[in-house]
């Protein structure tokens, strides 16, 4: 595997599994507060490094009329916030090069979503921020093939830089994870498997993404003994009136005994 290195307290591709979790979107500066310090408790018990996540906007919904967030001001803001308040490292989504600065005099980590993962102003201004830039592999592309983003961020001089595998295309309407690809990609950087959006239905549900969330734990457990760096899971107090993603969220109820699996699963491959 490549280089390890810090986000706050949180070690990257040092050998200790981490979780990068929280709610699509900021609903509110309230539910957003609600979330993390839900999470935060739930991985401190369990001594997990945690990286709260949420979007200031989801500028790839599917209808125009779908909820996108409070925008960039707001937003970061809010996250600026989450970060002060919880001492937590903070991810979030940038959509445009212009974003980037602003995000990070927030945030830990800079996120590229899937359907940008190609788009190289976005990735080497994210890499000029010197924030950790997390690329979420795009549904269309190869695993080897995500060498050519991460040389994008590091060719600014940012070896911060980790991959997400969130399952590829297959037909319509439909993701598959090949667990070959974390293998793969893990030669390039460190790899955290997203176990939610890898259940996502894209667009399916008429206008709206669908999902199957039922087998989140399923591939997550798979993901963890195939040999990850983290875990990326979408949590929500309540998913079925999430204002993004909802159908493929995992319920924050059942994020302990998730983590529990997953951690005793780490173990048994150390050993």
């Amino acid at each position: 595997m490549s280089n390890s290195f810090e986000i706050g307290p949180v070690q990257v591709g040092a050998g200790r599994l981490f979780l990068i979790a929280g709610p699509c979107v900021i609903e509110s500066e309230s539910h957003a507060r609600k979330m993390a310090g839900a999470i935060q408790r739930i991985a401190s018990d369990l001594g997990v490094s945690y990286i709260f996540k949420a979007s200031y906007d989801k500028a790839n919904r599917t209808s125009v009329k779908s909820f996108r967030g409070p925008g960039l001001g707001e937003g970061v803001r809010i996250l600026g916030a989450v970060a002060r308040d919880t001492g937590l490292p903070v991810l979030t989504d940038v959509h445009e090069p212009s974003h980037c600065e602003i995000a990070a005099e927030a945030v830990d980590v800079l996120q590229i979503p899937a359907f940008l993962c190609r788009q190289t102003d976005l990735l080497v201004a994210a890499g000029k921020t010197g924030r950790a830039v997390n690329i979420k592999k795009g549904q269309f592309v190869a695993p080897w093939d995500m060498s050519h983003p991460v040389e994008k961020v590091r060719s600014t001089g940012n070896e911060r830089v980790f991959l997400t595998e969130r399952g590829s295309s297959f037909g319509y309407n439909t993701l598959v994870v090949d667990f070959r690809s974390l293998a793969i990609m893990r030669n390039l950087a460190p790899v955290v498997f997203d176990g939610t959006h890898s259940v996502q239905q894209p667009s399916a549900a008429n206008g709206v993404s669908g999902g199957q969330p039922e087998f989140i734990p399923l591939l997550a457990r798979a993901a963890v003994g195939a040999g990850v760096d983290g875990i990326f899971l979408e949590v929500h107090d309540d998913p079925a009136n999430a204002k993004s993603d909802g159908a493929n969220a995992l319920d924050l109820k059942l994020l302990r005994p998730l983590l529990e699996t997953l951690l005793a699963i780490h173990a048994a491959r150390a050993v």
